[in-house]
């Protein structure tokens, strides 16, 4: 019962205050104490081995539940208690941060196509001096898409199940597929533990976010919740990661438009698949309405979220 009491106001303080840049620089943030510690056991365990991936992942999964499951249990029975754990939790949410870095590079988008580059360089990995507008205004809308998920659905669906210790094990097991998931020559193997485990988290919520944007679509005029679940059903499985795509399809879908595509990262093409069937010729107005989009989408989640509080509480 106080899971569900813990994520709708989670929700709202992290929507309404976010986390502070007077905060990270002070303390830092959460998400960066955990990539401290990745950081660490990259360097010291890191001898290209799955054995040696897998010990990473269990070292950073029980120091961080040794920390949260002891917190929750010391602030539970405090009165108000609850209120403490929403605060926590809400630093592992990025709602505000995400509309925010989205917003900028629309805002810089429309002053110049440089200004626009060097701001979605901030969001995504691909090289941003190889994008025109187009590939900009593309790149930060699948950005938005994909973050969705990761970023805001994920969290608070390990939150709803587990309280603050689901939500901070998913936020240590997504960061660690971001630093070390990847398909390098010093990462293939040490990582695959990682970039596995990560998959496995984001079954039910990426396709929870497809179905959020689709509802959310029904909101937002001009755009079209029956094409963002169809395009979902019919494009995310052409996405190489298991769940990448169903956000990305089902935002394609609801605004109509075609998103991804060949893309260059260090130098080197690399040919991706299409979601959707629209306009691939975006600018800074499309980026505003997928961020419309967005927006609603956090109305919704909002919304389900005190329902089912209410209910929980009723019920309990």
């Amino acid at each position: 019962m106080m899971h569900a009491l813990v994520a709708p106001l989670a929700l709202l303080i992290e929507r309404l205050v976010g986390y502070p840049d007077w905060l990270v620089k002070r303390i830092g943030h959460p998400v960066m104490w955990m990539g401290g510690l990745i950081a660490v056991l990259d360097r010291r365990l890191n001898d290209r081995t799955r054995g040696r991936g897998v010990l990473a992942l269990v070292i950073l999964l029980g120091v961080t539940a040794a920390i949260t499951v002891p917190l929750t249990a010391l602030l539970r029975p405090l009165p108000f208690g609850f209120l403490m754990e929403a605060l926590l939790a809400s630093t592992l949410l990025a709602q505000k941060s995400l509309n925010d870095a989205v917003a900028f590079v629309a805002a810089a988008l429309r002053r110049s196509l440089p200004e626009g580059r060097a701001a979605v360089s901030h969001i995504v990995g691909r090289d941003p001096e190889a994008l025109d507008e187009p590939g900009v205004a593309r790149a930060a809308i699948e950005s938005l898409a994909e973050s969705t998920s990761d970023a805001v659905v994920a969290p608070l669906f390990w939150l709803l199940l587990f309280g603050l210790p689901g939500i901070a094990l998913y936020k240590a097991v997504n960061t660690a597929d971001s630093m070390i998931g990847h398909k390098t020559a010093r990462h293939l193997q040490f990582g695959w533990a990682s970039a596995r485990f990560d998959d496995l988290l984001n079954l039910v919520p990426a396709r929870l976010s497809a179905l959020l944007i689709a509802g959310a679509a029904f909101f937002v005029p001009e755009a079209n919740s029956e094409a963002a679940w169809s395009t979902a059903l019919r494009d995310a499985k052409k996405h190489e990661s298991p769940n990448a795509g169903w956000p990305e399809a089902a935002m394609a879908g609801a605004l109509g438009f075609a998103l991804g595509g060949p893309r260059s990262y260090d130098g080197a093409l690399v040919d991706l698949p299409r979601f959707g069937e629209g306009r691939a010729d975006l600018g800074p107005g499309d980026i505003q309405r997928a961020l419309q989009l967005y927006r609603s989408g956090l109305n919704v989640l909002l919304v389900v979220t005190m329902v089912l509080a209410a209910l929980v509480w009723r019920l309990g």
